[in-house]
């Protein structure tokens, strides 16, 4: 079984630092794509960054610039150092991962979401 779990979200104040952690456990023979998506109340989940394998980075247009997402291939774990943090990044959240388990395709994992509070 394949698990993801998050870490490192909290309160902080505008203009502060968070780092998000994402580490995946269990059967794993591969990772490719791995995210991270926010929900805030009463709006839609949105992508906020994403990593491939190799490294290849895409961000919202809304964070380009503030936060920066990497990994860690051989602790199967992600990053989201997020830096100049505003109100409106308050949001839980989550992680996503293409994982290969133990058969020939790549499912889609969520973890269990961090909240992450900016006071203004």
């Amino acid at each position: 079984q394949v698990q993801l779990v998050e870490s490192g979200g909290g309160l902080v104040q505008a203009g502060g630092s968070l780092r998000l952690s994402c580490a995946a456990s269990g059967t794993i023979f591969s990772i490719n794509v791995m995210a991270w998506y926010r929900e805030a109340p009463g709006e839609q989940r949105e992508r906020v960054a994403r990593i491939t394998s190799d490294g290849s980075t895409v961000y919202a247009d809304s964070v380009k610039g503030r936060f920066t997402i990497s990994r860690d291939n051989a602790k199967n774990t992600a990053y989201l150092q997020m830096n100049s943090l505003k109100a409106e990044d308050t949001a839980v959240y989550y992680c996503n991962a293409a994982i290969k388990s133990s058969g020939p395709y790549y499912f889609s994992y969520w973890g269990q979401g961090t909240q992450v509070t900016v006071s203004s």
